[in-house]
């Protein structure tokens, strides 16, 4: 079983809702835990290692358990094997706000995790026009991309991340596929196309699979079958501009 642990926020939360069913459907076992705070920022995710506060809520393969657990706790529970970090998306693009704790948060993975491997996972772009750029330092998605790119690209050699889920990558081309539908508010990805490409992107780094043709169906909305075929096409062909090699 990959028993894969997220310190994250909603992002995380869209871009696993649809990982385990996709994982079951392709033969794999799997466990995926989200640690859920909307908004949550890496200083955030440090103050919270100090305080070692029950504020996380739990969400266990996809589905909201009601559960509130402290970081410790978290990384203690299992013998995790992906742990995962990220920025919160207005700040992601402000390299400066990456530190010191992202160092500090990855020290402490470490000693709390040994035997799990490090990524991070990149956060997304907004929608062009979208009202959520006004709470970054960006005035259009095309400042935007390229910092998010440069802030995880220098955060991963910081850190010396053992890699990276490429989802910036990702829903950059959902978008230039099929424009706004990517997000469901223009920065949050869709509850089905954009949460279900960001699963299959997932899915196919971390299991080094071909999710094409994958069988998993179940929505929370309508999703087409044009669109399961680019959403796995995108997948596939991200991962491989990222240097996975799949079976």
């Amino acid at each position: 079983m990959k028993k894969i642990l997220l310190i994250s926020n909603s992002f995380g939360e869209d871009a696993t809702r649809y990982l385990y069913g996709i994982a079951r459907a392709a033969g794999e076992n799997i466990k995926v835990a989200t640690l859920y705070i909307g908004g949550c920022s890496l200083y955030r995710h440090y103050r919270n290692m100090l305080s070692e506060e029950k504020a996380y809520e739990y969400i266990l393969n996809g589905s909201r358990s009601g559960l509130f657990v402290s970081l410790k706790e978290a990384l203690l529970s299992d013998e995790w094997d992906i742990v995962t970090l990220q920025q919160c998306s207005p700040r992601s693009g402000d390299e400066e706000s990456y530190y010191p704790y992202i160092n500090e948060l990855a020290l402490y993975v470490r000693k709390m995790a040994p035997p799990a491997k490090l990524y991070l996972h990149e956060t997304w772009g907004y929608a062009e026009g979208s009202a959520m750029l006004d709470k970054t330092s960006f005035s259009s998605r095309e400042e935007m991309i390229p910092a998010v790119r440069r802030a995880y690209e220098r955060a991963s050699r910081e850190i010396k991340a053992d890699g990276t889920i490429p989802s910036l990558e990702g829903m950059n081309r959902l978008y230039d596929a099929v424009g706004d539908r990517t997000y469901r508010d223009g920065y949050h990805g869709s509850l089905g196309l954009g949460r279900y490409m960001l699963g299959c992107l997932f899915f196919t780094v971390l299991f080094g699979r071909d999710v094409t043709g994958n069988t998993y169906r179940d929505f929370d909305t309508d999703v087409t079958e044009e669109e399961v075929v680019l959403a796995q096409r995108i997948a596939r062909e991200t991962a491989l501009a990222h240097g996975v090699t799949l079976s």
